[in-house]
């Protein structure tokens, strides 16, 4: 049900825009300049105070499971239904698709290359063993865990005490009692959704240009611009803000879409690239690798700096999942309405990294298998100097029609991504409101106006042609207030379900 003529948080509608806006014209003016700084400040977030975000990426992991297998938790229904409002295949592909599967889709291609050229990767062993390992790590439980733990935070707090103001701050309330009414909440709010604005544009930053370089190789365009890159950027836009404009059953059915797309371009690669052996046997082994280090990979921190491998990429992730906390959890606690929280966490789990998984291991294991088997050395291509978007384009060369498996991948992703921008602007349109339920839809007009705010701060990066390092320093940075409150929320959630259990000690739904 949409809603309209309902009052309008103007603070966390326009402050966030003023502080966009401001960013915006400062990359673009001051690139140079505005690299400098981001560089700095992701040195001592990063750097020296890097340890606050492993520890917070094994404390959610832990909450997670805790909830889920403590039986006074686990049984509680989100909701007063008896069953799910989605099919457990409509609420998983949305759970995948709505997160962040079309960077998902970039990383697994060409990630692992990225870790071959580690000193790190070296140290430990062969690339065939430890960078595809690494992959699954970075993608697996700990980063989803972020995922999870929110989500039966967020779904507690909208199903069951149905709360009519879907914000972080309103998480906080058990907590901090009256005060996210007033400038506390106010300053909890703005700060969530600067940092979803921070995910999107590095996001986008990121991948945006990959799309640019297949589409140019598929219509044989030699020099691809920032402008065409832009152009591709407002497609994208294009197509999520029409889908966000019909609510979570647009949403629902864009997403089963981008789970077919999704199957096939996996298809393509896994039987018609002719690996599909080397491709399995890799990715069992890197599971097994990977359950027999988990502690050991979770732990390491480098704390000689002899390699800066935790630091560049572990730190990195972690911050990187946490900037999407703001919104992704949201979503996911929204369409789980009607499942148990055990059923909330072990379902996100186990839909999250299967469709992870299968990503990084088909198609990052047949990029490796090219510079494995047939010396395509794309490790030292990116070594080099190379880009990565380049280097994507060499292996799917390897393919067989090559420009049709590109055309697959480009539709994919600009559909994934729409799916995923759906959801974020779907949640950030409901932080513009002063109440709103679960059962509630925002208006069209404001969802909209979230739509174009999103695509805003990546046009600036991309016209500052900001570094990888420099694009990682802004998620650094942001996701580090987000992690205060990721805390203050599992605290304040412990606190409000142990009052709640105690009131409700024989409620059918326990």
């Amino acid at each position: 049900m949409e809603i309209r003529n309902r009052k309008i948080e103007w603070t966390t509608m326009l402050f966030p825009f003023v502080i966009v806006i401001a960013l915006m014209t400062v990359f673009m003016i001051v690139p140079e300049e505005s690299k400098s700084v981001v560089d700095r400040m992701r040195g001592f977030l990063g750097n020296t105070i890097g340890i606050y975000y492993p520890i917070l990426a094994i404390g959610s992991l832990i909450c997670a499971l805790y909830v889920a297998l403590k039986s006074k938790y686990g049984n509680i229904r989100l909701g007063n239904i008896n069953k799910p409002a989605y099919s457990n295949f409509q609420w998983g592909t949305m759970i995948f698709t709505s997160t962040m599967a079309a960077d998902i889709m970039f990383y697994s291609i060409i990630e692992w290359a990225l870790y071959g050229a580690e000193k790190h990767v070296s140290e430990m062993g062969t690339i065939q063993m430890w960078a595809p390992t690494y992959t699954l790590f970075h993608w697996g439980p700990l980063a989803w865990g972020f995922y999870v733990i929110l989500a039966v935070c967020f779904g507690f707090m909208m199903h069951v005490r149905k709360r009519d103001r879907q914000r972080f701050s309103e998480a906080c309330r058990p907590l901090l009692g009256s005060k996210v009414d007033g400038i506390t909440g106010k300053i909890i709010d703005v700060t969530a959704i600067f940092a979803v604005v921070c995910a999107t544009a590095t996001t986008f930053s990121l991948a945006t240009p990959l799309l640019t370089k297949a589409m140019g190789y598929i219509f044989g365009i030699e020099t691809v611009t920032t402008v065409m890159t832009i152009c591709v950027l407002l497609i994208i836009c294009s197509i999520y803000t029409i889908t966000v404009l019909f609510g979570v059953k647009g949403i629902s059915k864009l997403a089963s879409i981008c789970s077919y797309l999704f199957f096939a371009i996996l298809f393509y690669f896994l039987f018609l690239g002719g690996e599909t052996r080397y491709i399995i046997e890799t990715g069992f082994q890197s599971i097994g690798n990977l359950v027999q280090n988990f502690i050991g990979l979770s732990t390491y921190m480098d704390p000689l700096r002899e390699n800066g491998f935790a630091q560049n990429w572990t730190v990195y992730y972690w911050a990187y999942w946490l900037v999407w906390c703001v919104a992704t959890p949201f979503f996911i606690s929204l369409i789980s309405k009607g499942r148990t929280i055990r059923n909330t966490v072990f379902g996100s789990f186990g839909w999250g990294l299967a469709g992870t998984y299968m990503s990084f291991i088909i198609l990052g294991n047949y990029g490796l298998a090219q510079e494995m088997k047939h010396d395509l050395n794309i490790t030292g291509f990116i070594s080099n100097g190379g880009e990565m978007y380049d280097a994507i384009i060499l292996i799917f060369k390897t393919l067989p029609l090559p420009a049709i498996a590109l055309l697959l991948l480009v539709i994919t992703m600009i559909a994934f991504y729409s799916t995923t921008l759906d959801g974020i602007t779907y949640v950030t349109s409901s932080y513009s409101y002063k109440k709103i339920s679960a059962e509630e839809e925002p208006a069209r007009k404001i969802r909209g106006f979230w739509a174009v705010l999103l695509i805003l701060l990546p046009i600036a990066l991309l016209f500052a042609e900001n570094s990888l390092y420099s694009l990682q320093g802004v998620t650094i940075i942001a996701a580090f207030p987000v992690g205060i409150l990721l805390v203050l929320i599992i605290m304040s959630f412990f606190k409000d379900c142990n009052k709640w259990i105690n009131e409700n000690s024989t409620d059918k739904y326990l």
